[in-house]
C-alpha cells in the first residue's frame, strides 16, 4: 500500500490536469468562453431589458381567482 506522500499530489495532479483539460475544451469549443475573459458584454446586454419587459407584461395565462363560495369549505 502507498504512503500518503505518494497518492495525494498525484490525485492533485489528477485533479489539475483534469480541470485543465475540461476548461481547454470549453474554450475551444465555445465562442462566448474567450469573449467572456476578454470582457465583452456583447450581446448580453440587452438581457436585462428583455427581462423587464417580460415582467411588465400583464399574465394573460394565470388561473382566475376562485369565488369566495368555492374557496370555503362545506359545512
Amino acid at each position: 500500500m502507498s504512503a500518503p506522500n505518494v497518492i495525494l499530489p498525484i490525485m492533485f495532479l489528477i485533479l489539475v490536469l483534469t480541470s485543465l483539460t475540461v476548461h481547454f475544451a470549453i474554450l475551444i469549443n465555445t465562442t462566448w468562453f474567450g469573449d467572456f475573459f476578454q470582457g465583452s458584454a456583447g450581446e448580453f446586454a440587452a438581457a436585462p431589458a428583455a427581462a423587464d419587459a417580460m415582467a411588465a407584461a400583464p399574465m394573460e395565462e394565470a388561473a382566475p381567482a376562485a369565488d369566495a363560495a368555492e374557496a370555503a369549505p362545506a359545512r
